[in-house]
């Protein structure tokens, strides 16, 4: 960073980020210093502004201009006032007190964006561009017009694509660009296939999100599973918000875990890709994409229209795979292994 009086700078991003995700937080712990407080301040801000588009109590036209006002603060465009505090002082909009927290915090996270290189300010507000126009497009697609109870589906896999890429396959290129120039810039590598596997990488991760939350995005009026493919088995999005419907569904839904798990192995063979000398960074990509294989391993056993079965790998778990990164990494057929290993049903 360039100024070196923000001190607490890096405690703060630390805390926001411990409060609001514990699983990026440990991924974020096993960076390089180099690039960590980029990559910290870069998903703080995603996550505020996925807050502010999922606040269910606020119409859909404050949403989105609160929205935009946060997208013209983060592109330097308008140094206006955000006026958040609706969105800071309800308590039922299905927000938690962190996420609200974070909303108060954000004009210090502004300040710190600021104060960043050129290079790693554009990165940021690059990335967060991509991000934001995909949210803005979920409120349009989703919210605008829609009665209360209905449920609305994307059209096709083409719009289920497009989307994962716009919340999470952009950060993947992101994330390459800034390791690529602090970490290894002279280092030769498939640049090309680089970059196509860093996109699987994060559309994998949010298709894991999408399959496992499932039943509380259904509840929320928005069906990620597309139309077209419930059309093929004579369904319509409201029919998933009944957990007998499963049996129906299962084809589709056995599909899209076929996508998830191949964008994964994308992810794995990307991480592989990295120089062996990034121990770190290979460290902090494997765990999300294992922890993703061992939660589609789970969702393989669980009825993923029942709102009672939310499936999440447990925290004695998550801290064996953390041990196990770091005792086989210096075993190349040991490390990988690790991606079969948690493959395992």
């Amino acid at each position: 960073m360039r100024d070196k009086s923000k001190s607490g700078s890096p405690r703060l991003l630390r805390e926001l980020l411990r409060d609001v995700s514990r699983s990026f937080y440990l991924t974020l712990r096993l960076l390089p210093g180099a690039v960590r407080p980029q990559i910290g301040l870069a998903y703080l801000l995603a996550r505020a502004t996925d807050t502010i588009a999922d606040t269910g109590v606020a119409p859909v036209t404050d949403r989105m201009s609160a929205l935009n006002r946060l997208r013209q603060r983060i592109q330097g465009t308008s140094y206006d006032p955000l006026s958040l505090e609706r969105f800071i002082m309800s308590t039922d909009d299905g927000s938690t007190e962190k996420e609200r927290h974070l909303l108060t915090q954000l004009d210090q996270a502004l300040e710190i964006l600021e104060s960043l290189p050129e290079f790693d300010r554009g990165e940021i507000r690059r990335v967060l561009e991509i991000i934001t126009s995909g949210q803005e497009l979920d409120l349009r697609r989703f919210e605008t017009g829609r009665q209360a109870g209905s449920v609305r589906a994307l059209a096709d896999l083409r719009e289920l694509d497009d989307y994962t890429y716009r919340v999470a396959g952009c950060v993947g290129e992101f994330w390459t660009r800034l390791c690529r120039a602090h970490l290894f810039p002279r280092v030769s590598l498939d640049e090309v296939r680089l970059a196509e596997d860093s996109v699987r990488f994060g559309k994998g991760l949010q298709m894991v999100n999408i399959l496992r939350d499932l039943p509380k995005d259904l509840r929320s009026g928005r069906c990620y599973p597309p139309a077209d493919e419930l059309e093929k088995l004579g369904m319509s999005p409201s029919d998933l918000l009944h957990a007998e419907n499963w049996t129906r569904f299962r084809p589709a839904y056995t599909g899209l875990l076929g996508i998830a798990e191949a964008h994964l192995k994308a992810g794995w063979n990307y991480t592989n890709a990295l120089p062996w000398s990034q121990i770190r960074v290979r460290q902090a990509c494997a765990l999300p994409i294992l922890l993703g294989v061992r939660t589609l391993a789970l969702l393989k056993h669980v009825n993923p229209l029942d709102v009672t079965q939310r499936v999440k790998v447990p925290r004695a778990e998550v801290s064996r795979l953390m041990r196990r990164l770091v005792m086989r990494y210096p075993f190349p057929g040991a490390w990988e292994a690790l991606y079969a290993l948690n493959r395992k049903n």
